[in-house]
């Protein structure tokens, strides 16, 4: 588990809450909360890894994603040539794969 700051907390249990007002399930309010934290984290700096190695939250499309985040589905994909396509080349490469 990573090193969260007291304001990482604060800010994980903020968006747990709001999700489960939403109507979300626990889990995944849980799992929306975290990677909403690691993302900040990951932006400022604070993280040894500077890129995802995630694939996305599954309920944004495609287009929102990073391309990180596309390579990284593309990767559990199989798709070949991955590294050298372009945003728009990822999405339609994973559209016709799914």
């Amino acid at each position: 588990m990573p090193q969260w700051t007291p304001k990482d907390e604060r800010q994980y249990e903020h968006v747990k809450e709001s999700q489960l007002d939403r109507g979300k399930s626990e889990d995944d309010a849980q799992e929306i909360a975290a990677r909403t934290v690691n993302k900040q984290r990951r932006e400022e700096g604070r993280t040894p890894n500077k890129t995802t190695q995630g694939t996305g939250n599954p309920n944004t499309s495609l287009e929102d994603r990073t391309v990180d985040e596309l390579r990284n589905r593309a990767s559990q994909l199989n798709i070949r040539g991955r590294s050298k396509m372009k945003k728009e080349q990822l999405v339609e490469a994973i559209r016709n794969a799914n």
